[in-house]
C-alpha cells in the first residue's frame, strides 16, 4: 500500500464531508446477510463485482481488498455487530488523493427480508470530493446489483 489514510472513527460516517448513502432490499433475512458480510469476507468477489479479492487480516480485525482494476484497501473493522451493523474503515490504499473512508452497512428487518443501508463516508480534497459526487450513480448501481446478487445467492442456498 502506497499510503496510509486519516484514522478516523464511527461517528465519521454522519460527519464526513461526502456521504453517499444507498438502500435497497433483500428477501434474506438480516442474519444471513450479516453472515455474507462480516464472516464470509472472502466470498464478497462472488456477489460484488467490483471486488476482485478479499480475505481477513490481523485475526479478523481487518481485511484486504483488492477491486478490479488495482485499487488496493488495507482495513480496519470497526463494528461488525450482528444482526445489524458491519463498518470497516480504510487505513491505506494505493488510491490517489483519499483523505479519509469509513464504509458501514446496516441491515433493518423489513417484514420476511432486509433493507440493507450502506454509507460510503469520505474525505479528500475538492477535486476528490467532486468527482465522488460524480460517481454516485456508478455507485448505487454497483451497490443494488451487488445485494441483488448477494440476494440471489442466499435465497439460493436455503439461508435461513
Amino acid at each position: 500500500m502506497a499510503r496510509r489514510l486519516r484514522p478516523v472513527d464511527l461517528d465519521f460516517v454522519r460527519t464526513a464531508p461526502v456521504r453517499l448513502v444507498f438502500r435497497t432490499g433483500t428477501a434474506a433475512p438480516p442474519e444471513a446477510v450479516h453472515r455474507a458480510l462480516a464472516e464470509d469476507v472472502t466470498g464478497w468477489p462472488r456477489w460484488f463485482r467490483a471486488v476482485a479479492e478479499a480475505r481477513p487480516t490481523d485475526g479478523g480485525r481487518g481485511r484486504e481488498v483488492r477491486l478490479r482494476g488495482g485499487v488496493r484497501f488495507a482495513e480496519t473493522i470497526m463494528a461488525a455487530q450482528a444482526p445489524d451493523r458491519y463498518a470497516y474503515r480504510v487505513d491505506a490504499t494505493n488510491a490517489p488523493a483519499l483523505g479519509a473512508l469509513l464504509e458501514e452497512w446496516r441491515l433493518t428487518a423489513d417484514g420476511a427480508g432486509t433493507e440493507v443501508q450502506w454509507t460510503f463516508a469520505a474525505d479528500g480534497p475538492a477535486p476528490l470530493r467532486f468527482a465522488l459526487r460524480l460517481l454516485r450513480p456508478g455507485l448505487a448501481h454497483a451497490f443494488r446489483t451487488a445485494v441483488r446478487t448477494l440476494d440471489r445467492r442466499l435465497m439460493a442456498s436455503g439461508a435461513p
